[in-house]
């Protein structure tokens, strides 16, 4: 049983992401580094905000539980806002970087596109964040001992799974549309992107009372979806001509600068910018 555990919270956990890197990052060595440099970053905002945590820990009364509980909410509130500095950090970075490669390329055009890095940048962000969200649970998921044997929630492995799968495509989403709000100079995303980050960091205090934190939380990761395809150029005609193919099969959509391109075939939508 503890095995079973193991392996379908993992699967749960981090299959989305895991398809999403195999099918769309994998064969693209750029976007792998990408990736990986994202995954960086969003660990440096960790050590960081962690490390303040624990010098306001050490630095405080240990026996004062409210001023304790106090301290847990600025490390939450502390780590959001850093996460966020740290993603327009790397956005000014991969900025450069995108004008660098253009200015080297025979056709003055970058092998990739600013929407492209967002979601490869959001989805590093995401499965670092799982990562570290998850993998102590799935070791104790391995026993021994009962969930729940003394009274607590005995699903609590897999609503932790559930929300380190949103807290992962979250990231992705957020990163296309934070990405997008710099490009476009729309402050008020950037804010809304951080607003709602630090809303779904919010509602794991409800826990365990998880009807609380995690219904809100995917509905929010819906609305993340939708935000996340338009502002990368999709739209309802693009959705309706998927839908609408006579194939079989889905289609796939690649986006060349602005022309949208259909193309018929044996695959996954992709949407490309």
């Amino acid at each position: 049983m503890p095995v079973a555990v193991f392996f379908g919270c993992a699967f749960i956990a981090f299959g989305p992401a895991l398809a999403l890197f195999v099918f769309t990052i994998a064969r693209e060595p750029l976007r792998v580094i990408i990736l990986i440099a994202g995954a960086f970053f969003w660990l440096l905002s960790l050590l960081l905000s962690s490390l303040v945590w624990f010098i306001a820990v050490k630095a405080s009364n240990p026996e004062n539980v409210s001023l304790q509980k106090g301290l847990l909410i600025f490390g939450a509130v502390f780590s959001v806002v850093l996460q966020e500095v740290f993603r327009f950090a790397y956005y000014r970075l991969l900025r450069k970087a995108n004008e660098g490669l253009a200015a080297i390329s025979e056709e003055n055009l970058s092998p990739i596109s600013v929407q492209q890095m967002a979601y490869v940048a959001g989805l590093g962000f995401g499965i670092m964040s799982g990562a570290f969200s998850m993998i102590n649970i799935l070791s104790d998921s391995l026993g021994p001992g009962t969930v729940g044997i003394y009274g607590d929630s005995q699903y609590y492995f897999i609503t932790s799974a559930f929300m380190t799968m949103a807290m992962t495509l979250l990231h992705t989403f957020w990163g296309v549309v934070f990405f997008d709000g710099c490009e476009k100079r729309r402050w008020w995303v950037i804010a809304a992107v951080a607003a709602l980050h630090l809303l779904v960091s919010g509602l794991s205090f409800l826990n365990p009372s998880y009807e609380g934190s995690l219904p809100p939380a995917y509905v929010i990761m819906v609305l993340m979806a939708a935000w996340a395809f338009f502002s990368s150029g999709g739209s309802l005609q693009t959705l309706t001509q998927v839908w609408m193919c006579e194939s079989p099969f889905l289609s796939i959509l690649l986006y060349s600068g602005t022309t949208p391109i259909l193309h018929k075939c044996q695959g996954v939508a992709i949407l490309w910018n």
